[in-house]
């Protein structure tokens, strides 16, 4: 047996050795990543250089496509919002009928005040729906309502998008296959989602600091409302720029085997050269679910505003929260559902850039 077969090799070059093999993976990784994108740091990119083919259909056929597609398989999606609203109601609750209450009565005192003529109760209800959009008529939720509402809007994301890539595959599903299976990737998509926490930062702290401007009449000075403006307009445009990258990152960390930074390295890669058109299209999406929330509360506060005044037995029927608990459902589903179908025509346009 040789004398130095037992011999220990030190610290030095075992360091030695791992610094060599992380600087080489590093070089490597640097040089493939700068060779899939085109921009260079203090460098004007030209166009030619970052060019990319996106061919998508228009925004109201895309939108009505992914209807379609959701409506081909009603029975489905509609069995995952049933589940998805009992898990809600049970774990986090509906929202408060006492709190839609004070906020009529709140209304109803102050409305001669505010509103003149006809356009009275449509004010009202417009008020109402905003501030039951912003809160819920939840108040503000224990922490483990929080818990349990990230966690069930997450369940809902990667079922959603287990049921479409298998149903677009012609495979026979069913919910409960769905419920059982998409949820590998959740400790996965969790990290990316807090990503996408982190890079709405910069919009967040733009709203703040337009609440702290609108207090104290800022806005109301050429010059310095002029810098707000850019200031603000400067962080939305960053969060803006991070997120139209993430939405797709949550697709793709669905992908078995996949990491959360491979999967932010490329979504990145897929919206090169195409970013503002699909920021685009996500704020479409944006759009279409106000417009939808709009549509469908408006006219519910109104019509159960006048039921109870000629019925006052019906007081006790929670109707708005319901309508707000399927209205949320629905928008989780059909946004998820918005998203991946966007992502699988990126994809099957995946050119890279001229």
């Amino acid at each position: 047996m040789p004398k130095n077969s037992n011999k220990r090799v030190s610290f030095r070059d075992q360091f030695t050795r791992s610094y060599r093999l992380a600087r080489t993976r590093t070089r490597s990784r640097i040089h493939g990543y700068m060779n899939r994108r085109p921009h260079r740091t203090f460098r004007r990119t030209r166009r030619r250089d970052y060019l990319r083919s996106l061919q998508l259909p228009g925004y109201l056929s895309f939108t009505h496509s992914v209807n379609k597609t959701l409506w081909r398989h009603k029975r489905i999606f509609l069995s995952l919002a049933v589940v998805y609203g009992v898990l809600s109601g049970v774990l986090v609750g509906i929202g408060s009928q006492e709190t839609y209450a004070s906020l009529t009565d709140t209304l109803q005192e102050t409305g001669s005040e505010v509103f003149q003529g006809n356009f009275g109760e449509i004010g009202k209800a417009g008020l109402l729906f905003a501030s039951i959009a912003t809160s819920g008529l939840t108040g503000t939720p224990s922490e483990a309502q929080q818990i349990y509402s990230a966690l069930l809007v997450l369940l809902v994301w990667l079922t959603t998008v287990w049921l479409l890539r298998n149903l677009m595959a012609g495979h026979a599903v069913r919910v409960r296959d769905g419920l059982y299976s998409s949820g590998s990737p959740l400790v996965s998509t969790f990290l990316v989602s807090l990503l996408l926490v982190v890079q709405l930062l910069p919009l967040g702290l733009a709203i703040i600091g337009y609440s702290a401007a609108s207090a104290t009449g800022l806005l109301t000075n050429g010059v310095e409302a002029m810098l707000f403006w850019l200031a603000a307009g400067l962080l939305a445009t960053l969060s803006l720029y991070w997120i139209s990258a993430t939405f797709f990152a949550m697709i793709i960390v669905t992908l078995p085997g996949m990491y959360p930074w491979r999967a932010i390295h490329t979504a990145g890669d897929m919206v090169v050269g195409r970013r503002v058109r699909i920021l685009a299209r996500l704020l479409w999406m944006l759009l279409a679910v106000a417009v939808t929330w709009a549509l469908v509360l408006v006219p519910t506060i109104l019509l159960d505003t006048g039921l109870k005044n000629i019925w006052s037995q019906l007081e006790w029927i929670p109707i708005i929260p319901i309508v707000l608990l399927l209205l949320s459902i629905s928008t989780v589903i059909w946004s998820a559902g918005y998203v991946y179908l966007l992502y699988r025509k990126v994809v099957d346009d995946d050119a890279a850039p001229a």
